[in-house]
């Protein structure tokens, strides 16, 4: 009898620490009124996943034959859309300047952004010694991050 009691308190304990751990983990946001807000943003669209974060919620979908990424805040208004691209889709003033000034480096990660209506680029190059991230609202690249590798 004492023993089904312990398993029982023990039960009930690993369940309510889960069930008020995770409480606070959710991100606050409806995700019912961020997938209407996607449908109606994105009719023709496939939603392929959904990633929940504190601060927003990510949904990879495919549209036109292209996977995107939208990114929603918790009230449902979309903040970004991005997809990769490859650096010959990059404007050429880029793409010559990137050639020009990182020709030591490859590309580790680019894709376009656009929010609000403008577009960005964003840009991680890598070589031995060091990782950086380039960032174009225009037609030059600015230093985002910049790292040495370990």
């Amino acid at each position: 009898m004492k023993r089904s009691f312990y398993q029982f308190a023990l039960t009930a304990a690993l369940v309510l620490t889960v069930g008020i751990s995770s409480s606070f983990a959710t991100p606050a946001g409806d995700l019912d009124n961020i997938n209407a807000s996607f449908h109606k943003d994105f009719r023709k669209a496939e939603l392929l996943a959904t990633n929940v974060t504190v601060d927003y919620t990510k949904l990879t979908f495919k549209m036109n034959g292209m996977v995107l990424f939208a990114f929603y805040s918790g009230d449902g208004k979309l903040l970004a859309v991005t997809h990769n691209i490859v650096s010959t889709q990059l404007p050429l003033q880029l793409l010559m300047n990137l050639r020009r000034n990182y020709a030591d480096y490859w590309i580790s990660d680019l894709f376009e952004c656009d929010a609000d209506g403008n577009t960005s680029y964003f840009l991680t190059l890598e070589n031995g010694d060091s990782k950086v991230t380039l960032r174009s609202t225009g037609g030059d690249w600015e230093t985002y991050i910049k790292s040495t590798k370990i």
